[in-house]
Protein backbone atom coordinates (compact mmCIF):
# COMPACT_ATOMS: atom_id res chain seq x y z
CA UNK A 1 0.00 0.00 0.00
CA UNK A 2 1.40 3.41 -0.99
CA UNK A 3 0.81 6.42 1.24
CA UNK A 4 2.63 9.39 -0.33
CA UNK A 5 1.17 11.66 -2.98
CA UNK A 6 1.40 10.27 -6.49
CA UNK A 7 0.82 11.84 -9.88
CA UNK A 8 -0.04 10.57 -13.32
CA UNK A 9 -1.99 11.22 -16.46
CA UNK A 10 -2.64 10.34 -20.04
CA UNK A 11 -0.20 9.88 -22.89
CA UNK A 12 -0.74 13.31 -24.46
CA UNK A 13 -0.79 15.31 -21.20
CA UNK A 14 -4.28 16.76 -21.62
CA UNK A 15 -5.43 15.00 -18.42
CA UNK A 16 -3.31 14.86 -15.26
CA UNK A 17 -4.15 13.74 -11.72
CA UNK A 18 -2.78 13.75 -8.18
CA UNK A 19 -3.65 11.20 -5.50
CA UNK A 20 -2.97 12.08 -1.87
CA UNK A 21 -3.29 9.44 0.80
CA UNK A 22 -3.14 5.69 0.86
CA UNK A 23 -3.85 3.83 -2.33
CA UNK A 24 -6.11 0.82 -1.89
CA UNK A 25 -6.05 -2.61 -3.38
CA UNK A 26 -4.13 -3.01 -6.62
CA UNK A 27 -5.37 -5.72 -8.96
CA UNK A 28 -5.42 -7.04 -12.48
CA UNK A 29 -8.80 -7.62 -14.09
CA UNK A 30 -9.18 -10.14 -16.91
CA UNK A 31 -12.92 -9.62 -17.53
CA UNK A 32 -13.94 -8.99 -21.12
CA UNK A 33 -15.10 -5.45 -20.32
CA UNK A 34 -11.66 -4.54 -18.97
CA UNK A 35 -9.98 -6.20 -21.96
CA UNK A 36 -12.05 -4.09 -24.34
CA UNK A 37 -11.69 -0.89 -22.29
CA UNK A 38 -7.90 -1.17 -22.26
CA UNK A 39 -7.38 -2.80 -25.65
CA UNK A 40 -5.20 -5.29 -23.83
CA UNK A 41 -5.10 -8.77 -22.30
CA UNK A 42 -6.08 -7.40 -18.87
CA UNK A 43 -6.38 -4.10 -17.01
CA UNK A 44 -4.22 -3.29 -13.96
CA UNK A 45 -6.14 -1.01 -11.55
CA UNK A 46 -5.63 0.51 -8.10
CA UNK A 47 -8.40 1.74 -5.85
CA UNK A 48 -8.29 5.38 -4.74
CA UNK A 49 -11.48 5.29 -2.67
CA UNK A 50 -9.69 6.09 0.62
CA UNK A 51 -7.47 8.79 -0.93
CA UNK A 52 -8.06 12.25 -2.36
CA UNK A 53 -8.08 12.25 -6.16
CA UNK A 54 -7.66 15.64 -7.87
CA UNK A 55 -7.71 16.21 -11.61
CA UNK A 56 -4.92 18.78 -11.98
CA UNK A 57 -5.20 19.30 -15.75
CA UNK A 58 -8.33 18.54 -17.71
CA UNK A 59 -10.65 15.72 -16.75
CA UNK A 60 -11.46 12.36 -18.27
CA UNK A 61 -14.34 11.85 -20.63
CA UNK A 62 -16.55 9.07 -19.33
CA UNK A 63 -18.20 6.13 -21.06
CA UNK A 64 -20.99 4.26 -19.29
CA UNK A 65 -19.77 0.70 -19.80
CA UNK A 66 -22.53 -0.94 -17.76
CA UNK A 67 -25.52 -0.12 -15.60
CA UNK A 68 -23.11 0.02 -12.63
CA UNK A 69 -19.92 1.52 -14.01
CA UNK A 70 -18.15 4.16 -16.02
CA UNK A 71 -14.78 4.14 -17.75
CA UNK A 72 -12.81 7.38 -17.81
CA UNK A 73 -10.35 8.11 -20.61
CA UNK A 74 -8.59 11.02 -22.28
CA UNK A 75 -10.79 12.42 -25.03
CA UNK A 76 -7.70 13.58 -26.95
CA UNK A 77 -5.43 10.52 -26.98
CA UNK A 78 -7.70 7.73 -25.68
CA UNK A 79 -5.58 6.67 -22.70
CA UNK A 80 -7.71 4.60 -20.28
CA UNK A 81 -7.70 6.30 -16.86
CA UNK A 82 -10.51 5.14 -14.57
CA UNK A 83 -12.96 2.45 -13.67
CA UNK A 84 -15.78 3.98 -11.62
CA UNK A 85 -18.18 1.68 -9.76
CA UNK A 86 -20.59 2.05 -6.84
CA UNK A 87 -17.80 1.09 -4.41
CA UNK A 88 -15.41 3.80 -5.64
CA UNK A 89 -12.93 4.88 -8.28
CA UNK A 90 -9.92 2.93 -9.48
CA UNK A 91 -7.17 4.36 -11.65
CA UNK A 92 -5.21 2.45 -14.28
CA UNK A 93 -1.82 1.63 -12.81
CA UNK A 94 0.09 2.39 -16.01
CA UNK A 95 -1.28 5.96 -16.02
CA UNK A 96 0.74 6.75 -12.86
CA UNK A 97 4.09 8.45 -13.34
CA UNK A 98 5.70 5.67 -11.27
CA UNK A 99 3.67 2.54 -12.04
CA UNK A 100 6.44 0.27 -10.75
CA UNK A 101 5.63 1.43 -7.21
CA UNK A 102 2.13 -0.11 -7.38
CA UNK A 103 2.10 -3.89 -7.22
CA UNK A 104 -1.09 -5.82 -8.02
CA UNK A 105 -2.01 -8.30 -5.29
CA UNK A 106 -4.94 -10.19 -6.86
CA UNK A 107 -6.44 -11.10 -10.24
CA UNK A 108 -10.15 -10.71 -10.92
CA UNK A 109 -12.27 -12.02 -13.79
CA UNK A 110 -10.08 -15.04 -14.35
CA UNK A 111 -12.97 -16.80 -16.09
CA UNK A 112 -12.19 -14.57 -19.09
CA UNK A 113 -8.39 -14.80 -18.83
CA UNK A 114 -6.95 -15.34 -22.28
CA UNK A 115 -5.36 -18.80 -22.48
CA UNK A 116 -1.85 -17.58 -23.40
CA UNK A 117 -1.44 -14.80 -20.81
CA UNK A 118 0.40 -16.95 -18.26
CA UNK A 119 2.90 -18.07 -20.94
CA UNK A 120 3.95 -14.52 -21.91
CA UNK A 121 6.94 -14.47 -19.48
CA UNK A 122 8.27 -17.56 -21.27
CA UNK A 123 8.39 -15.79 -24.66
CA UNK A 124 11.82 -14.75 -25.90
CA UNK A 125 12.63 -11.12 -25.12
CA UNK A 126 14.71 -8.53 -26.93
CA UNK A 127 15.67 -4.90 -26.38
CA UNK A 128 13.80 -2.47 -28.62
CA UNK A 129 16.91 -1.61 -30.68
CA UNK A 130 17.45 -5.30 -31.48
CA UNK A 131 14.65 -5.01 -34.07
CA UNK A 132 16.88 -4.35 -37.09
CA UNK A 133 13.90 -3.52 -39.32
CA UNK A 134 12.80 -0.76 -36.95
CA UNK A 135 16.22 0.39 -35.69
CA UNK A 136 16.71 2.95 -38.45
CA UNK A 137 13.66 4.99 -37.43
CA UNK A 138 14.02 4.27 -33.72
CA UNK A 139 17.54 5.79 -33.65
CA UNK A 140 16.19 9.33 -34.08
CA UNK A 141 12.73 8.83 -32.59
CA UNK A 142 11.40 11.88 -30.71
CA UNK A 143 8.60 11.11 -28.27
CA UNK A 144 5.70 13.56 -28.06
CA UNK A 145 4.33 11.68 -25.08
CA UNK A 146 3.91 13.65 -21.85
CA UNK A 147 6.84 13.00 -19.48
CA UNK A 148 6.37 11.03 -16.27
CA UNK A 149 6.13 14.13 -14.08
CA UNK A 150 3.96 17.23 -13.78
CA UNK A 151 4.63 20.16 -16.09
CA UNK A 152 3.32 23.73 -15.95
CA UNK A 153 2.20 23.56 -19.58
CA UNK A 154 1.75 20.91 -22.19
CA UNK A 155 2.53 20.53 -24.97
CA UNK A 156 5.70 22.61 -25.18
CA UNK A 157 5.41 25.69 -27.38
CA UNK A 158 7.41 24.14 -30.23
CA UNK A 159 4.85 21.30 -30.59
CA UNK A 160 1.64 23.33 -30.66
Amino acid sequence: MTTSAQTGGCQCGAVRFRVEGALGDASVCHCRMCQKASGNFYLPLVSVRDAVLTWTRGAPKRFRSSNHGYRGFCADCGTPLTYEAPDGVALTIAAFDDPASITPRIQWGIEAKLPYVDAIPDLPGEDTMADQDAASFLADLVSYQHPDHDTDEWPPEDRR
